[in-house]
């Protein structure tokens, strides 16, 4: 989360040189040829091998690779650009751990226990006192931007339900290569059709742009491979539910970057905001242990 976190900064350092789907495809094609290496360096790792799929298992990776990334970052491109404040559209586009115990109760008969619940909604509030408090603009804008906002939590979430589905035989690194790409099959004939011949035009110039091309450094390398593989790691261990909370911990982080990089002023409401999410974590992790043990 904390990756991830520091993706939203290097994605706006790199749109504004990079299109968006220029930027997708040189994201996730130099993640792919990265963990390519890294699987047949680390083969035998339970973790970071490198293994082939079965035919039986093709269609749910391929299902995977269509949930997130590519319909998910679909959704939340028209999502920003139907809802007119930013801070909304970033607040209901954290609602992922809303929803997850609904998918994962549904299609997976995973258990939801009260302090799931109780730590979900802590958190949340937590979440939306960090987005929303202090902030001077309410407006929704388009009601299609709400639609639209669902889909890519739904996205999000059928992603994470994916995961559960894939066989436990498939190492993290594995199943994170094959999603992203077959997720390229699609946004490669997107971009041709709409960016490439921009990008090719420009190419010598584009060398000459340091810090955009190391904000696309940071998101092939940590934001698209680390954080990835380690997400998928978790949810396979502790399930759908109890992952899917630590997404409210997402704004933490941006905030506290924002305040060490750019000196962004924390206000106190700000500080409740990080501590309710934090004891919403401990508490929607609990329950769990206990059971376990």
């Amino acid at each position: 989360m904390l990756i991830w976190a520091g993706a939203g900064i290097a994605v706006q350092e790199a749109l504004q040189v990079f299109g968006p789907y220029t930027l997708i495809v040189l994201r996730f094609t130099l993640a792919v040829l990265l963990m390519l290496a890294i699987g047949l360096i680390f083969r035998r790792s339970d973790v970071l091998g490198l293994q082939r799929i079965e035919k039986r298992d093709i269609p749910l990776f391929v299902l995977g690779s269509l949930f997130q990334p590519c319909l998910y970052f679909i959704f939340e491109t028209f999502t920003y650009k139907s809802i007119d404040s930013p801070t909304i559209a970033e607040a209901m586009l954290s609602t992922q751990p809303v929803l997850a115990p609904i998918f994962a109760f549904v299609l997976l008969r995973e258990q939801i226990t009260r302090n799931n619940i109780i730590g979900i909604v802590l958190s949340t509030i937590g979440m939306l006192m960090l987005l929303l408090i202090g902030s001077s603009d309410f407006t929704l804008g388009d009601p299609l931007g709400i639609l639209l906002a669902f889909l890519t939590v739904s996205m999000s979430v059928s992603y994470t339900i994916v995961l559960r589905r894939i066989p436990t035989h498939y190492t993290p690194l594995s199943i994170i290569f094959y999603v992203q790409l077959f997720s390229l099959c699609l946004f490669y004939p997107l971009w041709g059709f709409t960016e490439a011949s921009q990008l090719l035009h420009h190419s010598e110039s584009l060398l000459n742009t340091i810090t955009p091309l190391l904000a696309v450094g940071y998101l092939a390398v940590f934001a698209s491979v680390a954080a990835f593989v380690l997400f998928c790691y978790t949810v396979r261990k502790i399930g759908v539910t109890r992952a899917n909370v630590f997404n409210n911990i997402r704004p933490v982080f941006t905030a506290l970057l924002m305040w060490i990089i750019f000196d962004e002023i924390l206000p106190i409401w700000k500080l409740i905001g990080i501590v309710i999410i934090i004891i919403g974590l401990f508490i929607s992790q609990k329950s769990q242990k206990n059971n376990n043990n």
